[in-house]
């Protein structure tokens, strides 16, 4: 059997930025089983697949090299990306039905944008900051708060950017219940916010940009800094820069992508 497949570096005005997702199109769905065999040997944060179900309307799926996953936004802007510039190019909108519900991506002369659900977080009540820094090799974080994502704040950018990796976060973030860590703090330069994502139980030790932690981002740091619109970087060694709008119940996300490599596999 062959397959398509299309990586494109999402929030990336240029390849070799931003993030990486292998975008695979079906007719049909294969077995989950070979799905994440083909997203482990691809070894990206994400890989995707999806079927068309109606004109503009696909199933998607999105799977880490170890584990299927509940929401990825890069991997939805890169498979709007792919459908837009190479499958369906008259196609001004893709809506996706997905396990976090239909996620919609519109085309726009400035870039792709993407509404997501946004994921409200809230004091988180645990003695760990000082278990938290220590496993990240970083000064203890001034607050916490969960969602899906456990997110830890810092006062200064530098702080979050300085941070080594993810070092023995692994364990911390097992013991108190999460697979994802959010580090952030208010942005430096021309951003309001700057972050980075930490994920090493999907076999993802740093996410270089992370749609999904950005629905926790947006509605947070627009509350805080009487914002609706941030510009938002993501401090990974790649990096990334995100346009986000904070629209009550949905996190409206914009940015380029830039395609790496097309080929095909044979399984």
């Amino acid at each position: 059997m062959k397959l398509k497949i299309w990586q494109v570096d999402a929030f990336a005005s240029k390849p070799l930025e931003g993030n990486p997702a292998a975008i695979v199109p079906l007719e049909s769905w294969l077995d989950a089983g070979l799905m994440q065999r083909i997203a482990g040997e691809n070894n990206l944060a994400e890989t995707a697949f999806f079927v068309k179900t109606g004109p503009g309307r696909y199933d998607l799926r999105w799977f880490t090299p170890n584990a299927e996953v509940d929401l990825c936004g890069h991997a939805t802007l890169a498979s709007a990306w792919v459908l837009f510039n190479r499958l369906d190019t008259a196609l001004n909108e893709a809506r996706f039905m997905t396990r976090s519900g239909e996620l919609v991506v519109e085309r726009r002369a400035d870039g792709n944008v993407m509404s997501m659900p946004s994921n409200i977080v809230t004091p988180y009540s645990g003695d760990v900051a000082a278990k938290i820094g220590a496993a990240l090799g970083s000064p203890p974080p001034r607050e916490l708060h969960s969602g899906t994502y456990l997110m830890a704040v810092w006062d200064q950018a530098t702080i979050v950017r300085a941070i080594p990796g993810p070092g023995g976060i692994e364990p911390v973030l097992k013991e108190l219940g999460f697979w994802g860590l959010i580090a952030t703090a208010p942005g430096d330069g021309d951003y309001d916010c700057v972050s980075r994502f930490f994920a090493p139980a999907k076999a993802v030790p740093e996410d270089p940009v992370t749609g999904s932690a950005h629905c926790a981002l947006t509605p947070f740091w627009a509350k805080r800094l009487s914002k609706k619109t941030l510009k938002a970087r993501q401090a990974s060694a790649r990096g990334g820069d995100l346009l986000c709008t904070d629209d009550g119940s949905r996190t409206i996300i914009q940015g380029d992508c830039a395609l790496y490599l097309t080929g095909e596999i044979e399984v």
